[in-house]
Formats: C-alpha cells, sequence, structure tokens
C-alpha cells in the first residue's frame, strides 16, 4: 500500500526558501538604504555607500530623518539594530547568490544565530530538568485533590495554570502527559471529554497568543526584529487576562451545560458514544492530598526563574547571555534540590537540549534566508519596493493584514521560531518605513500564528485529540465560535496599539 502523503518539515521548507532567495538574487535590482544606530547613547552613527556619519544624539536628528520614533527608545536599547532611513535607498551592484553560497548558508545563519540558538537549548535543558522532577504533576494532582466538589472552579484554575505555562515559556508537547491525569478526574464528575482537551490543549495554546516571556516566540521575534522583547509586554499582559477571562467563561458555561444534560456534549451529538480513552478511577482522588516542601521549593523555583529573567531585563538590561544564564543557574537549583547526581543531571540536561535542536537548526536555517538576502544585496530592494506598495495603507489596515497573512502562512510553517526568524527581519524594519511600532509586528506574528495552532493540522490539536477520542470535527465545533473572539479581540489591540 502506498504510503501518505506527508507535509515538508520546516526544515525542508526553509532549505527551499533559501533557493528561492538565492535565485530571486539573479532577478531583483540590488539595492541599499543608509543605516542609523545608536546604542552607545551618546551620537548616532549613519552607514552610507561612503562611509560613517557622526550624527547628534538628539530628537531634531530622527525628525530630520523622518524618523518617527522617540529617542527614549535608543536610550532604553529597545531598538537593537540598525534602522533603515527612508528616503535614503540607492541602487548599488548586484551580487547574485549561486550553489555555494546556498549550501553555506544555513551554516553561517547558525554560527550568526549562536547566542539565540544557546538560549533556546539551554531553555530546554532547564524545561527538561524540571519536568522530570515531576512536580508540575504533583501540583496539578494536590490542586485536583484539595478541589474535589468545586470542579467548576478547577477548570477556571486549572485553565488560568495552563495558560500561564503557555505564555511564559511555551507549554507544547510537556502538556501531553497531563492528559491521563485529567481526563478520568472531569469524566468521574460528570463533564466530556472536550472539557480536559479545552483546559490543556485550548490553555497552552490559548498562553501562547499573547505570551509574555516564550522564549520560542516573543523574544526570538523581537530579537529578529531588532527590537527590546519588553516592548509591548504591559499590552500583551492585558490582553492575556482578557481572553484567558473569556476562555474560562466559554469552557465553564458549556462545561456547566453538559453536567446538567449529557445530551448537550457536542463529542456525544458528533462521535456518539467514543470509548473512553482512559479507565475512569474513582479513586483519582486519594491522590496526594498536600505537596511536600521539595516539591512546593520546585514549584518556586520555576516562577522565580522567569521572574528574576523578566527583572533582569527590566532593571538591569539583560539580553540573551545573562537570560540563558538564569537557566543554567535555575537547572543546577533544581539539580540540588532534588539531590540528582552530576551523571544523571547532565543526561537529562543534555536530553533537553537535543529535545529542542531540531527549534536550534531551524532558526539557523531560517537565518540563512536573510544571509542570502543581504549578501545578494536585495533585502533594501525587498524593503523599499514593498514599502511603495503599503505606503499609501492605513496603519490600522496593514498590521490588521499582517495578522492574516501570519495566520493563513502558518499553515507552511509551523515553527513559531523559524517563522519569526525568517520574516522579521524584513518586516521588522518595513515598520520603521512605514511607521508603525515594532512591538505590533512582533504581536501581529504571535496573535495570527497562534490562533492558527488551535485547528492547525500541523500543529499538536492532532495529537491532542488521539490522547481523548475526539473528532477534528466535534473540536472545530466547540472551538469556532470562540476562534472568531480571539481573533476581533486581537485584531481590536493591534489597532489600538499602533495609536499608542
Amino acid at each position: 500500500m502506498k504510503a501518505p502523503r506527508t507535509f515538508p518539515t520546516p526544515v525542508s521548507i526553509l532549505m527551499i526558501v533559501i533557493v528561492l532567495a538565492a535565485f530571486s538574487t539573479w532577478l531583483l535590482p540590488a539595492g541599499q538604504y543608509n543605516k542609523l544606530s545608536g546604542t552607545d547613547g551618546r551620537s548616532f552613527t549613519m552607514t552610507t555607500p561612503n562611509g560613517n556619519i557622526d550624527l547628534p544624539f538628539k530628537q531634531k536628528t530622527l525628525d530630520s530623518l523622518k524618523i518617527k520614533i522617540p529617542i527614549q527608545k535608543f536610550i532604553n536599547g529597545d531598538l537593537r539594530k540598525p534602522i533603515s532611513v527612508p528616503g535614503t535607498f540607492q541602487k548599488q551592484a548586484s551580487n547574485p547568490q549561486g550553489i555555494l553560497e546556498i549550501i553555506q548558508a544555513p551554516i553561517k545563519g547558525i554560527i550568526e544565530s549562536i547566542e539565540i540558538i544557546l538560549f533556546v537549548l539551554l531553555t530546554g535543558g532547564f524545561v527538561y530538568v524540571f519536568n522530570e522532577t515531576g512536580a508540575l504533576v504533583k501540583g496539578i494532582a494536590a490542586l485536583s485533590h484539595s478541589m474535589k466538589g468545586s470542579e467548576s472552579m478547577l477548570i477556571v484554575i486549572l485553565s488560568v495554570i495552563f495558560s500561564f505555562l503557555g505564555a511564559s515559556y511555551g507549554m507544547a508537547e510537556e502538556s501531553l502527559v497531563f492528559y491521563p491525569l485529567l481526563v478520568p478526574l472531569f469524566l468521574a464528575a460528570g463533564y466530556d471529554l472536550i472539557v480536559p482537551l479545552g483546559i490543556i490543549f485550548g490553555g497552552t495554546t490559548l498562553g501562547g497568543i499573547a505570551a509574555f516571556s516564550n522564549p520560542f516566540s516573543t523574544i526570538i521575534a523581537s530579537n529578529a526584529a531588532g527590537i527590546n522583547w519588553m516592548d509591548g509586554l504591559y499590552e500583551r499582559l492585558v490582553l492575556l487576562i482578557i481572553i484567558t477571562v473569556i476562555f474560562c467563561i466559554y469552557l465553564v458555561r458549556y462545561a456547566t451545560r453538559v453536567k446538567k444534560n449529557p445530551s448537550e456534549s457536542i463529542v456525544y451529538k458528533i462521535d456518539g458514544d467514543v470509548k473512553q480513552p482512559y479507565e475512569i478511577d474513582l479513586d483519582i482522588h486519594a491522590l496526594t492530598t498536600a505537596l511536600d516542601t521539595k516539591t512546593k521549593l520546585l514549584l518556586m523555583v520555576y516562577l522565580v526563574t522567569f521572574l528574576v529573567m523578566i527583572g533582569g531585563v527590566i532593571a538591569l538590561d539583560w539580553w540573551t547571555l545573562e537570560m540563558t544564564s538564569v537557566f543554567l543557574c535555575s537547572s543546577i537549583l533544581v539539580g540540588v534540590i532534588t539531590r540528582m547526581s552530576e551523571k544523571t543531571f547532565v543526561q537529562e540536561f543534555i536530553k533537553g537540549a537535543e529535545s529542542l535542536l531540531s527549534v536550534a537548526f531551524v532558526i539557523g536555517i531560517a537565518r540563512g534566508v536573510t544571509i542570502v538576502l543581504n549578501d545578494g544585496h536585495i533585502s533594501d530592494s525587498i524593503l523599499f519596493y514593498t514599502s511603495g506598495i503599503v505606503q499609501g495603507l492605513p496603519p490600522a489596515l496593514f498590521i490588521l493584514l499582517l495578522m492574516v497573512f501570519y495566520f493563513l502562512f502558518s499553515l507552511f510553517i509551523s515553527s513559531s521560531s523559524g517563522m519569526a526568524v525568517l520574516t522579521m527581519p524584513i518586516i521588522g524594519a518595513l515598520a520603521i518605513i512605514v511607521n508603525i511600532p515594532g512591538r505590533e509586528i512582533v504581536n501581529s506574528y504571535m496573535y495570527g500564528m497562534q490562533i492558527m495552532q488551535f485547528v492547525a493540522p500541523t500543529g499538536l490539536i492532532l495529537p491532542s485529540l488521539a490522547l481523548v477520542n475526539v473528532s477534528l470535527k466535534a473540536w472545530l465545533k466547540f472551538i469556532n465560535p470562540l476562534l472568531a473572539i480571539l481573533f476581533l479581540l486581537c485584531a481590536a489591540s493591534l489597532v489600538i496599539g499602533i495609536h499608542f
């Protein structure tokens, strides 16, 4: 029997994009903008084809160059890459990229992205070591026990927890371990299979929409766009609270309706009497009633790790080196608390890094696309001609179209980090030209991609459905009305954000 066709992996897709990028260097005219940087806080430096020019570090300089950015953004370090100066585009000699450049591009990309790649790998090490302690599972189990008889409130609390886990470090595949625990619990309480699916998959996916410190979307995208990932933090936090509240109301209303009348279950209406994926254990509440000191300490380490990282960026101007160091220190602290042997700790930490090695390659290869475009002298050409097309568009329409672009394009590139490194260098620079805050470019990417992840077959929805024996049709029936609400809320947030 012929094997079914599968969609190419992000690595393969990005290699195809590199080939297309190299081919375009033979077709598109080469050119470059003047670039302005001011990271030292004492003077601006404008790089031109004829050399560098030092300019006064004043708002008047930015105004005279038609760069509509407050100088405070440079002072705060919110802009971490040179920006294109509007109206300075000049054609230059072309430099077509050939086969050798195509082969070298992903290698150069990995070299240039090494800081962010190490950050991702060490984050994976920390998450793996922490998850191996079982502290999170014990915490959820203890919470479930303590909430016996108050399952509606438990739905809210667990949804908030999983949303936080998705927003803080991008919990995804790790969430699959909770189905055997939560499915029997909620079935025993009189709910259907949509409820635990909504809590676990829905909660973590929801958190990714307005993630505040997700290393694989927020931080990588901001870095690729040349802005500080803290820019837009408060806007994302407000949106996260709003959409989490709406999600909890939506899920609890459905769960209450099903408990009162089981025939209202979407699973029952569409899939019928499906076989329960796990044997219902009525002794599920016999799990540990209280957390031991070690588990409490481990959960505290997890929370403090992200608080320290955020605090360091805000107060001490930390970046990838310091943030990576925080995750390394926290990993060691977890090992000490659990009295893990040196050999075991190293093995587990390496396993965690290995689990994200594919992500690291995606980041490097995606960066290789930008290298081909830059070396072929057409990055700024693409920026110039694209800005000419969108220059007349109202900023609100532009940012909404961009969210729709990410919503649709994420079907082909499901890797959030790969998408960020691939698109942000060009679109982030375009934001400056068309006078749109860089943070909203990052937000449009996150909102569009993550909303699609609720239903994208290239994401985690299919494995999650398999774990609860629910059809995709039943899930779509449940989630589609909510997706419409989330899409409108995210669109409103973007439109409001470009005016502040």
